[in-house]
């Protein structure tokens, strides 16, 4: 089948579960209210692209570019972003449910994750030097061989980062967020 070019087009409501996932290049394209979950993206180019209230949970990512790609209200559980081709890779996410997915080994600084669910996420390896992570859930999320630093963490909860086995220099954390530096040491915190 030969690959697709789609600019500037609005995907609503399709369930491309029934529906197959042409495989090409979107530029510009809006997705509201799509079901993609467990979709074949693999191959695709998302440039410029929005998604907004879609559920692409475990959706096949293998050698996906995303490359300025916002996502909005999206459930987005157990994908592989380390299988995304890595060349420009950058997005956004706001109030997305991200648990299980796994962006190890990639360089995505500066990426902003707002209001978003990241419980079990795995960000081995991964360089987020200058990202934003305001107001995240980040329980039982792997911070192994991470670089944070200027990364800002004040508004979020539930991590726990090793500073002995990852890169925090000028790291922006909360007082009441400084507990999850230490739990290393099974000590005892008390207002």
């Amino acid at each position: 089948m030969e690959p697709v070019y789609k600019d500037s087009e609005t995907f609503d409501k399709i369930d491309f579960s029934e529906n197959c996932f042409e495989k090409g290049e979107y530029e510009n394209c809006s997705f509201l209210n799509c079901n993609l979950s467990e979709a074949d993206l693999s191959g695709c180019l998302f440039l410029d692209c929005s998604f907004t209230d879609c559920n692409l949970s475990m959706a096949k990512l293998q050698g996906t570019s995303f490359r300025d790609v916002s996502f909005s209200g999206c459930k987005m559980l157990g994908l592989q972003f380390g299988d995304c081709n890595t060349f420009s890779v950058l997005f956004s996410f706001d109030n997305c449910m991200l648990n299980h997915s796994s962006f190890y080994k990639l360089n995505i600084n500066k990426t902003s994750f707002k209001n978003s669910s990241l419980e079990s996420v795995d960000f081995s390896e991964c360089d987020l030097t200058g990202s934003m992570f305001d107001n995240c859930n980040l329980l039982s999320s792997m911070f192994e061989m991470t670089t944070l630093e200027k990364a800002d963490l004040r508004t979020s909860y539930n991590y726990s980062i090793d500073p002995d086995k990852n890169r925090i220099a000028k790291a922006k954390f909360s007082l009441q967020g400084v507990a999850g530096l230490l739990d290393k040491y099974n000590i005892i915190i008390e207002p």
